[in-house]
């Protein structure tokens, strides 16, 4: 899946890509559109999905909001009528069998990425480049952990335990909010 953002939107927000920069941002571009993904439980930019689920009873909720339209519905394999779109979950007057695999492809997501996630997207990945500038070896580097300025010491941490690269909380809340739907809120037996 293609980033969210890409060098043209940097650059227009004021951050010169070099040409030996290119690679590194595309990466940053894509890690950080993955993340922001990951937090909306949404792939947030428009696609065709397939989603196996299993019948409720009820209504059948379909992952990565919000759902714009259902091409085909199979029942263990075969094709379904009947069915209607509402709130981007499917329903049917009968509902949907218990212990059914119902197969669904849709299409979800936004025909264009909002601005606002385009902003995000781009700050996460100039924050790295800017990193990157500072110090062209840090990503090899072992993190300070502790640092004294009297006769000089440092600690160096073995062991990464964190990405720079990481949206706060309540930004990962306020992504799952708007997109909704993610792994957490689809039914499990």
């Amino acid at each position: 899946m293609d980033p969210l953002a890409t060098i043209a939107d940097l650059e227009a927000r004021g951050v010169t890509v070099g040409p030996s920069e290119v690679g590194v941002v595309n990466t940053s571009l894509a890690v950080a559109s993955a993340l922001v993904r990951d937090a909306a439980g949404s792939p947030i930019s428009q696609k065709v999905s397939t989603a196996k689920l299993e019948g409720t009873g009820g209504r059948l909720h379909l992952p990565g909001q919000p759902v714009t339209g259902v091409s085909s519905v199979l029942a263990n394999g075969v094709a379904l009528s009947g069915y209607k779109l509402l709130s981007g979950a499917l329903t049917r007057p009968c509902g949907f069998v218990e212990g059914v695999e119902y197969t669904v492809t849709y299409t979800h997501g936004l025909p264009a990425v909002p601005d606002d996630i385009v902003d995000i997207v781009c700050r996460l990945a100039g924050q790295e480049l800017v990193k990157l500038r500072a110090n062209p070896d840090a990503i090899a580097e072992k993190p300070v952990i502790q640092e004294r300025i009297g006769d000089y010491s440092a600690t160096y941490g073995y062991t990464v335990l964190f990405s720079d690269m990481e949206l706060p909380a309540y930004l990962r809340a306020r992504l799952a909010a708007r997109f909704g739907n993610g792994p957490a809120l689809l039914r499990s037996r």
